[in-house]
């Protein structure tokens, strides 16, 4: 738990852009401490919780919800969580926020042909019917 919870602050911390560092003068802490909390290796307390999510500016349950899933879920919330530390993940999902639902069907359509996924689940859609 403590690693998801970690991994939820910093992906919601390079979401909005913010460093290390001024995560951690916003805290009073020092950014090993939020390196710490980052990687899991430090537990965080809920008075540190609610420091945290003031300067990410989001609320609380926002940074816990990968903890509040069911099982299996929570699975493929850590996969998520893992994909997101990919380098670039985070830029292209900033990007791609910004562009017009069109932009992101299209965007969507090209990348699956780009790496054959859209042949996989064609395949997948003919086997199951």
């Amino acid at each position: 738990m403590d690693v998801a919870l970690g991994a939820a602050v910093r992906i919601r911390r390079r979401t909005i852009g913010m460093s290390q560092e001024a995560l951690a003068e916003q805290c009073g802490v020092s950014f090993q401490q939020i390196q710490k909390y980052e990687n899991g290796a430090n537990r965080i307390s809920f008075s540190r919780l609610v420091q945290i999510a003031r300067a990410l500016r989001c609320r609380v349950v926002d940074l816990m919800d990968v903890l509040d899933t069911p099982g299996h879920e929570s699975s493929g919330d850590m996969d998520l969580l893992g994909r997101m530390r990919t380098p670039g993940a985070l830029e292209l999902l900033a990007a791609f926020e910004r562009l017009p639902p069109e932009a992101r069907t299209s965007l969507v359509s090209f990348m699956r042909a780009l790496t054959g996924v859209e042949a996989a689940l064609r395949a997948r859609q003919k086997e199951m019917a």
